[in-house]
């Protein structure tokens, strides 16, 4: 990964790094910094679509991987990221109200879920 611009926080750390020997290590380190980013991202997001693959799971009733398959379709139909769809169902706990978009792609996959179940 090769950036021309540093972030703030990384800053500092360059101007500390005296000899050019250091340079690649640096690099390394700002690397490893943002791979780290990603995967707490990457975890988080996680959590978020496990949690609303149980609630598909409950609402349907269907499998994990039909659950999986279910908030795939609903966000690719809506073209919203899976992780927003997600957080979208999860949040409805906290009396949020699921995005229209959202809410009428669920009802539509729901609905073929179910014609699917009984033919």
């Amino acid at each position: 990964m090769h950036r021309l611009t540093t972030t703030r926080e990384e800053r500092p750390l360059l101007t500390a790094v005296p000899s050019a020997g250091h340079t690649a290590l640096l690099a390394e380190v700002v690397e490893l910094r943002a791979v780290n980013k990603q995967l707490e991202r990457a975890l988080t997001s996680r959590a978020v679509i496990d949690q609303a693959r149980g609630m598909v799971m409950v609402l349907a009733p269907c499998s994990s991987e039909g659950a999986w398959d279910l908030l795939v379709g609903v966000s690719q139909h809506c073209n919203i990221k899976l992780r927003d769809v997600a957080a979208a169902l999860v949040a409805t706990t906290k009396d949020e109200t699921l995005p229209e978009p959202i809410q009428r792609e669920l009802r539509r996959a729901l609905r073929r879920l179910h014609a699917a179940d009984r033919g």
